[in-house]
């Protein structure tokens, strides 16, 4: 055995006891952070809940179980260190129908520079028709139109270490709006991926949206106050400041592992069966499980199924299905993924997704 590939072995050796290292001290910490305490009595206590919004047909099908399973340009929401397997420039958009006439947009693209690692650049926004401005003078309108949304842009960026361990980051601004007041704050997310020598199994870990506090402000913040509505005489109209309070993002820390038994158990090299598991620890809610499983068939037809929110209590999550299709064409490969989505009493719905790469 030459020096070579002793030291390459090292190499190998060094970065796997790094990432179990990793694994292990980025748990313990959040599990006894302020991420666990008292999280049952802080749901809906987070600003920009739309970024928890899954994004990527074939994700969603799979019960949002994707951790390790993000190795296309989505990856970019899911872990950001998926996207280092990437060896096309690879776009994606997906345009949802959500509850309540809300809808969500997302769009990305990843483009791998050889010798670099892959970058990436998305934006997300959530919308919602406009709505009738109320006042107490006016309950029934005021005759005005109020409009509201909230929008995410970030970069990425991944490189595979190894054939085996690949790391990743994003970095973004959120910002949300209702009428003349807004609130933004800057974050990041990080993941990291990992193959076993074992059956090829996958490991991965990703924190999502860390970051400063939100707060709205603006010129609705602006009110005309009687300081003493007891008091006769007085001015009853002096300018006034509401001021609003700080709320963190919801931050997400999942930890997946997935395995194809088709090839390591079955040894089917044309067929694929995928079946994942992610463990997901939320700073505004309990921990709860995703479950998700995918069968390949010729690497063009997918059938896929999973369960979200396993084990949370009062959850609105349940059975996902859906299907993709992946054909190429003149060098441009294009994936178009389905999934129904449970939403328990709000019914399901139906997520569509577009992947090229070329």
């Amino acid at each position: 055995m030459n020096n070579k590939t002793i030291n390459k072995k090292f190499k190998m050796k060094k970065y796997n006891t790094t990432f179990l290292q990793i694994v292990l001290i980025s748990t313990l910490i959040l599990m006894n952070s302020d991420l666990s305490g008292q999280s049952i009595g802080r749901v809906g206590t987070t600003s920009a809940s739309f970024l928890k919004i899954g994004v990527g047909g074939r994700a969603l099908g799979m019960g949002e179980a994707y951790t390790t399973i993000a190795e296309d340009v989505t990856g970019m929401y899911w872990n950001p260190a998926g996207i280092a397997k990437l060896d096309k420039i690879s776009v994606t958009f997906n345009h949802y129908d959500y509850i309540a006439d809300i809808y969500y947009d997302f769009g990305g693209a990843a483009i791998p520079v050889e010798g670099l690692g892959t970058f990436g650049a998305f934006i997300g926004h959530l919308g919602m028709p406009d709505i009738e401005r109320t006042s107490i003078q006016y309950p029934e309108g005021t005759g005005e139109k109020v409009s509201a949304g909230s929008i995410v842009i970030g970069v990425s960026f991944a490189r595979a270490l190894t054939d085996r361990f690949s790391f990743g980051a994003n970095v973004k601004y959120i910002r949300e709006n209702i009428w003349h007041s807004s609130a933004s704050s800057f974050a990041f997310d990080a993941g990291v991926l990992y193959n076993a020598f074992f059956k090829n199994l996958k490991i991965g870990m990703s924190i999502s949206n860390f970051g400063s506090d939100m707060k709205m402000e603006g010129r609705d913040m602006l009110v005309q106050h009687d300081i003493n509505s007891s008091f006769e005489g007085n001015n009853d109209n002096i300018n006034s400041h509401l001021d609003t309070d700080n709320f963190p993002l919801p931050i997400l820390f999942r930890v997946g592992l997935s395995a194809n038994i088709a090839k390591d158990f079955f040894e089917l090299q044309d067929h694929d069966w995928i079946i994942s598991v992610d463990a997901i620890h939320p700073n505004d809610n309990k921990e709860y499980l995703n479950m998700g499983t995918e069968v390949k068939i010729f690497n063009l037809l997918a059938l896929r199924a999973g369960y979200r929110q396993l084990m949370l209590e009062d959850r609105e999550g349940g059975l996902t299905f859906g299907f993709g299709i992946d054909y190429e064409l003149m060098n441009v490969d294009f994936k178009l993924d389905y999934a129904n989505v449970d939403f328990g009493r709000l019914d399901h719905q139906n997520k569509f997704s577009i992947i090229l790469s070329f």
